[in-house]
């Protein structure tokens, strides 16, 4: 039998898909780009939401996946770092509870993975294992510290209990 999706749960996914797109939209220039020694997508904060709510799993795919194409990031970076995000957005929600934890796989899977490729795909003249060092410190920031204090406010205010 087929799980029917909620209208809440769809209006969640929507708006945090939105607010990924207009974040990375906001602060491109430190988002992307090959001259940038460590980049920080502020919109990566959000990872930690699928610690609070599964519909956050689908919203961080599609607005890693609008945010990529609208920006000038190369195709292979649209389609595989919208499946990095994709895949830890499923591991956070799986560490869900442990937010101290819940922000790793996005740290690990954007530094290993889309770490990994960035110097094949922009032709940047670093190591491969600097790419990944370099992925996974802008994540540190992002989803670690921003991400962090962003799961103690949700824990506040409750938003995602009512």
């Amino acid at each position: 039998m087929q799980k029917k999706i909620s209208t809440r749960a769809l209006a969640q996914g929507a708006m945090i898909a939105a607010i990924y797109v207009v974040l990375t939209k906001l602060f491109e220039p430190i988002s992307f780009g090959k001259t940038n020694a460590v980049q920080c997508r502020v919109s990566e904060l959000l990872t930690i939401l699928p610690a609070f709510t599964p519909a956050a799993i689908p919203g961080l795919f599609v607005g890693c996946f609008v945010g990529n194409l609208l920006s000038a990031a190369a195709a292979v970076d649209v389609i595989l770092g919208s499946l990095t995000t994709l895949l830890a957005a499923i591991g956070t929600y799986l560490l869900r509870g442990k937010h101290a934890l819940a922000v790793l796989p996005p740290i690990l899977l954007n530094g290993l993975i889309v770490g990994g490729y960035l110097p094949a795909v922009y032709g940047m003249p670093v190591p491969v294992w600097l790419s990944m060092l370099l992925t996974a410190a802008g994540q540190v920031i992002s989803c670690g510290i921003g991400g962090l204090l962003l799961g103690c406010v949700l824990d506040r205010t409750k938003i995602f209990k009512r």
